[in-house]
């Protein structure tokens, strides 16, 4: 079987001019080196593809693969992440990770809780700002959190993103709308413990691949795991693997959620505690970094015992599966 490999180089679009926070949500050229090499331990022959204008490009030239194993992230619009998989549905190719369906609805945190919310699963009460005027609706009792609706990667988020006045909501909706041209999403804050879960498979068959819990350390944004947090991860934060009692809570919330949005093959859950201890839904995402050493992904399988091989292989039997049954 013939995998073809679509992804995003960050250095492409740093060199096209774009700012290191655009830019961070892209991978770097040893993240496609390790699925490459995973891939072919496993039995498959893997050529790179690039991003979507060339994909289109072999596409139209003719090309073809048995399977494309997809982390484009995308760049531009609210179903940026769903592009590739679009085009890929045109020609009939099937693909590694969730539909454009999944991958349009959860790149808008507002629209993935409103669903999330009707489930029944826990979840911070929210509004969203898309105009200036919005702001002065907003009714939910201070401290609040507040973020871009459709960035990852921490992006738009920092220790001003935790806010406790009228003053301060106004100033960082207003910043936010400027900066990133796109509604705002406003919500309780959380103020607990935070945790990710990764996941792999499909529907009943998804399975947690570990529970990670992040820690601040003192040269950290406190109280938020923001962009500085997660790209400075090495001196801002430490990770520990959460067992028993908590894990459990943990993987009952992120593995229902997974499975009510229809995720597919591989990605992360984001919980946070509220004040009573009880794990609620942040986001998802099903286009997790696939980074060996420092994605949130990798990492918290690895410390569950997971080696990288092993999670690429738990990620292939569920995408194989689906153009199996």
């Amino acid at each position: 079987m013939i995998i073809g490999l679509t992804y995003d180089l960050r250095d492409d679009y740093l060199k096209m001019g774009f700012s290191e926070e655009d830019a961070a949500e892209f991978d770097v050229i040893e993240t496609v080196v390790a699925i490459e090499e995973s891939l072919q331990k496993l039995g498959y022959q893997t050529e790179r593809i690039g991003h979507l204008k060339a994909l289109i490009e072999q596409l139209v030239g003719g090309k073809r693969w048995d399977m494309v194993f997809n982390f484009c992230e995308g760049f531009y619009g609210i179903g940026r992440e769903a592009q590739v998989p679009a085009l890929l549905d045109a020609y009939n190719i099937p693909y590694v990770f969730s539909d454009p369906l999944v991958l349009s609805l959860t790149l808008d945190k507002a629209m993935t809780k409103r669903v999330i919310r009707d489930a029944g699963i826990p979840t911070a009460p929210f509004m969203v700002v898309a105009e200036p005027e919005d702001i002065n609706h907003i009714s939910l009792p201070y401290p609040l959190f507040v973020k871009p609706v459709a960035e990852g990667t921490g992006k738009g988020i920092t220790g001003r993103s935790v806010v406790t006045t009228i003053e301060e909501l106004q100033e960082r909706c207003l910043f936010l709308l400027e900066r990133f041209r796109q509604p705002v999403l406003v919500e309780t804050y959380l103020s607990g413990r935070e945790f990710t879960v990764g996941i792999t498979g499909t529907g009943k068959e998804a399975r947690s691949t570990g529970v990670m819990e992040i820690h601040l350390t003192g040269q950290a944004e406190q109280g938020v795991y923001s962009y500085l947090n997660k790209e400075d991860w090495e001196v801002r934060c430490t990770y520990s693997l959460a067992k028993g009692p908590v894990a459990k809570a943990c993987e009952e919330v992120a593995l229902a959620s997974w499975r009510v949005l229809g995720c597919q093959d591989g990605g992360r859950v984001d919980l946070r505690h509220d004040q009573q201890g009880i794990p609620n839904f942040i986001e998802v995402n099903p286009l997790a970094g696939m980074n060996p050493v420092y994605s949130d992904l990798p990492m918290l399988s690895r410390m569950n015992g997971i080696d990288y091989d092993e999670l690429i292989r738990r990620i292939m039997e569920s995408a194989v599966k689906k153009i199996r049954s």
